[in-house]
């Protein structure tokens, strides 16, 4: 197949490449930079231009464009995160509506961020609520709820009838590639810092790279399967208890405690922002299970394990 990934440059695009061509399909990524391997077209990620003849006979599009979260939320970095992924988005969808071939499914990636700030409930795609009306979260991170919705709707709202639509609300995806989620946790833990935070009590969602790229891998192959589908390992846990997960898989005895101030502290030095570390995030993937999706890594233990050992070995 001919699959077509705008913003494919980042971890997770990379990664869902190398799974992709590995399998032996053809892979086009779009990117705002060009890359050397000839697989690489440019594009604006705003307008519509020469790219879109890549996706005129594709098969597959995964667009997986938006600019980074993990940033100070300023008015700025909260408008260039809103507009990256609408605009994205609408310019995907004018393309696919003008091809005289479109392709038979567009997948397009969401968040598991869209789901509600909640303790008592684990949320999936059916009984799932949406945050934005929580009473006990900062008022600024209702605007991550309404940029998570913003680009589920500009795909929804996309003309094109021919093509099958899914929404992948990912949680964190796992890989122990450089520069990733996976990596930068485990530097901390490494360096004695990956300890409970602010109490641990927040959930934490997370899917293993294989399992990402193999759920993807069942969107596009299953006609059934459309709308918001969340792609995160059904066994959500605590902060705490993932980080002593993480410390044991990692051979670290000790994790400094890092109160909420020393959290906001920190993300300021890091130039981050604490709704990624203090905000709950307990999704399950009801949808994929219903599907007969079978996890290769559902607990945490077997896939720190597994991260662990395979970073050590890429070291």
């Amino acid at each position: 197949m001919k699959i077509v990934i705008p913003g494919g440059t980042g971890q997770v695009g990379a990664l869902l490449t190398r799974a992709l061509r590995a399998d032996g399909h053809h892979v086009v990524v779009l990117s705002r930079r060009r890359g050397g391997d000839g697989g690489t077209v440019a594009w604006d990620g705003r307008t519509l231009g020469p790219w879109a003849v890549e996706i005129d006979g594709a098969d597959v599009v995964i667009n997986l464009a938006g600019r980074s979260v993990n940033c100070r939320y300023t008015a700025a970095n909260m408008e260039a995160m809103m507009s990256s992924r609408v605009d994205s988005t609408r310019a995907v969808g004018l393309a696919i509506a003008q091809a005289a071939r479109p392709p038979r499914v567009w997948l397009q990636m969401s968040t598991a961020t869209i789901y509600a700030h909640r303790f008592d409930a684990p949320n999936d795609e059916a009984t799932g609520q949406i945050g934005g009306a929580e009473s006990d979260a900062p008022a600024y991170w209702r605007f991550s709820i309404e940029i998570a919705k913003a680009w589920e709707r500009a795909q929804a709202e996309a003309p094109t009838p021919a093509t099958r639509k899914v929404a992948l609300r990912a949680a964190m995806v796992m890989s122990p590639d450089r520069a990733g989620i996976f990596d930068l946790l485990l530097g901390l833990t490494r360096r004695g810092l990956g300890g409970t935070i602010a109490g641990g009590r927040q959930w934490m969602s997370w899917i293993h790279e294989r399992d990402f790229t193999r759920a993807v891998a069942l969107l596009i192959d299953r006609e059934d399967l459309e709308g918001p589908v969340n792609l995160a390992a059904p066994t959500p846990l605590p902060q705490r208890e993932f980080m002593a997960v993480l410390r044991a898989a990692s051979g670290i005895r000790f994790g400094l405690p890092v109160t909420k101030w020393m959290a906001k502290i920190g993300a300021v030095f890091l130039r981050t922002d604490t709704e990624l570390t203090f905000k709950i995030r307990r999704v399950i993937p009801g949808r994929l299970l219903d599907a007969g999706f079978a996890f290769e890594f559902p607990d945490w233990p077997s896939a720190a394990a597994d991260l662990v050992a395979r970073w050590r070995a890429s070291a």
